[in-house]
């Protein structure tokens, strides 16, 4: 798991832009490198499981990550996903509780473990860093509201629509400026929208057939983001 150590920097020298350690000065960000683990993780390796407990905050270095719950009947739902820059595990940290997900990398990743001791000193006295924290604690919140909303009041079309908005909004677009920069089969769609895989085939192939989208494999192009956008905000 160590291969790749040599290709990440200090925690000083990390040219990332993380909305949370931006508050950091360099002195802060020198002792958040301590004891920092900085690991390679293949597509398809666990970072963490759901279940055990947290042991310092995991922050993505390059690559791409999901994290999935396990449901009582084993089945497995996408909640979210993480990119470059992202810290994964804060929640667990804070509350001293199991994750309430299994992180996995999506492609090659190099992650960064910086540990619990360093982190929760820096939280306890920089109060930017804990303010930081805070907000994306909240956004979670709300994206967790909206989400039961939308189940609710929204069809499966502005679901799906909105889906894609979400992903590009997370991995940005490829050089071409339309191409999704991932690529995500069809059931972590519908994981995401809330629908079954099947109704997630049918929904993309009629959005892809009014021109809304085009599928390209699993590629998803957007020729027009705004036409996107005016598909899933029907409701909002």
């Amino acid at each position: 798991m160590k291969e790749g150590h040599s290709q990440i920097p200090l925690c000083a020298e990390c040219t990332n832009d993380s909305k949370i350690f931006c508050a950091l000065s360099l002195a802060e960000k020198a002792q958040l490198s301590q004891n920092k683990g900085s690991n390679f993780y293949k597509k398809g390796q666990n970072i963490f499981y759901q279940g055990n407990y947290s042991h310092g905050l995991y922050c993505i270095y390059s690559g791409k990550v999901k994290l999935s719950k396990l449901g009582e009947d084993g089945k497995e739902q996408v909640v979210r996903f993480a990119g470059s820059g992202d810290i994964l595990g804060y929640r667990a940290l804070l509350s001293n509780e199991p994750y309430q997900a299994t992180a996995t990398a999506m492609e090659d990743c190099y992650v960064c473990h910086l540990a619990k001791e360093n982190c929760m000193s820096l939280i306890e006295k920089n109060s930017d860093l804990s303010l930081n924290i805070i907000k994306q604690l909240t956004k979670d919140l709300r994206n967790a509201e909206l989400h039961l909303i939308n189940l609710a009041q929204k069809t499966v079309r502005e679901r799906i629509s909105e889906s894609i908005l979400h992903i590009h909004e997370t991995f940005g677009f490829e050089e071409d400026g339309k191409t999704i920069n991932v690529s995500l089969s069809r059931a972590e769609i519908a994981d995401i929208a809330g629908t079954t895989t099947e109704t997630a085939i049918r929904t993309l192939s009629q959005l892809n057939q009014d021109g809304i989208i085009q599928l390209v494999g699993k590629s998803i192009v957007v020729p027009d983001i705004q036409k996107l956008a005016k598909e899933a905000s029907a409701f909002t």
